[in-house]
């Protein structure tokens, strides 16, 4: 005699999936091997921000051993505030990772932003609000055209964006020279629009000693991306496009036009850091920017993000611009030279990386 059941236990009659079956003498000779729950360890050791958590961890009680002034609730918005500055960037960098690809021009970028604000509306005596905008879509252009070459030529994105990095950088510097006689933006703190402007991209809201807006608008990216990479048919697409893009292309996965979607998307945060960069000062240095690509991708693979794509996540990159953030303050606060800031984040770069493999392929033999 043969009883079948379905995985759920209850009672399936005919020729049902795989079933525990059991002889006359009670004895089970096989078992229902489908995928059942997972343990709650398994889930959490799976998560491509575990590695990167633990370090944070570690790091900051490091920190608040040897600085006590990190205790300090004014020293701990100065934190989250520097790693705003590179989080926000950091998690399109890392949706683009994720989507197998990479973007060096994502630090020129942001000055590009900023001084085609500046500029635009300072040339032609315009309200501040139109040259937000034009620069936004100058952003979104820049991230057009990357995504558009990549999927046109078939090039590494590497290549197409370091070509990318070296012509923003040549026109940052060029064109403000040309308009400006110098190597900063005009200010323009006196124009129509500014102060309205300034109260979008640089308030302080009344929190503690000061809570920055740019930590807002991190937090809230940080939130849509990571639903978009977990609730929706767009992030799967945006796996799926990394992970094996010739295989998402057989199911009918837009893998072209998700990929285009991505580099806008590192264009648009690119427009939002520059704008509060801009507002912040008034004006901006046509060099400022260059290397800051390098910061966001390593927050990006500190949070969890392969280098070969379809794996990481929004969370992961948070924690990684956060690290950023205790590292580079938390060694001014305990009186160390600031050379060993590098000597950190390269450490850092390299632990988190082996880390998150080792628990990764833990996580995949339970």
């Amino acid at each position: 005699m043969e009883i079948r059941t379905k995985a759920g236990g209850d009672a399936a009659e005919g020729p049902a999936a795989p079933a525990a079956t059991t002889h006359a003498g009670g004895r089970a000779t096989s078992a229902d091997d489908r995928v059942s729950t997972r343990p709650l360890l398994s889930v959490v050791l799976s998560r491509p921000e575990i590695g990167s958590l633990i370090g944070a961890v570690a790091l900051f009680v490091l920190f608040l051993v040897v600085a006590p002034t990190l205790r300090s609730g004014a020293s701990l918005l100065t934190v989250l505030y520097s790693s705003s500055t590179i989080g926000i960037m950091a998690v399109s960098v890392a949706l683009l990772m994720i989507g197998g690809e990479f973007d060096l021009s994502a630090g020129v970028a942001v000055t590009t932003a900023s001084l085609t604000a500046s500029t635009f509306a300072f040339q032609l005596h315009l309200n501040v609000w139109v040259g937000v905008l034009a620069a936004l879509v100058v952003a979104l252009a820049v991230g057009l055209f990357n995504g558009w070459l990549f999927v046109r030529t078939g090039l590494p994105s590497f290549i197409i964006t370091l070509g990318s990095f070296f012509m923003l950088t040549g026109l940052n510097l060029g064109v403000t020279k040309v308009v400006s006689g110098g190597v900063s933006s005009p200010t323009i703190s006196d124009m129509a629009g500014f102060d309205s402007a300034k109260a979008f991209f640089n308030y302080t809201l009344p929190v503690g000693n000061g809570l920055r807006v740019p930590i807002i608008f991190w937090l809230v990216l940080v939130v849509v991306a990571t639903w978009i990479l977990l609730r929706t048919r767009v992030g799967n697409w945006i796996f799926a496009s990394g992970g094996d893009p010739v295989a998402a292309r057989a199911v009918g996965v837009p893998v072209k036009k998700t990929k285009i979607g991505l580099f806008m998307g590192v264009g648009f945060t690119a427009w939002l850091l520059g704008m509060h960069n801009l507002f912040a000062y008034s004006n901006v240095q046509s060099g400022n920017g260059v290397g800051n690509e390098l910061y966001y991708i390593i927050a990006a693979v500190v949070g969890g993000c392969l280098m070969t794509g379809g794996y990481g996540s929004a969370i992961g990159a948070a924690i990684g611009a956060l690290i950023y953030g205790v590292v580079t303050n938390g060694i001014v606060y305990a009186g160390w030279q600031a050379d060993w800031n590098k000597l950190f984040l390269g450490a850092m770069l390299v632990i988190a990386t082996v880390v998150n493999l080792v628990v990764k392929n833990q996580a995949a033999k339970r």
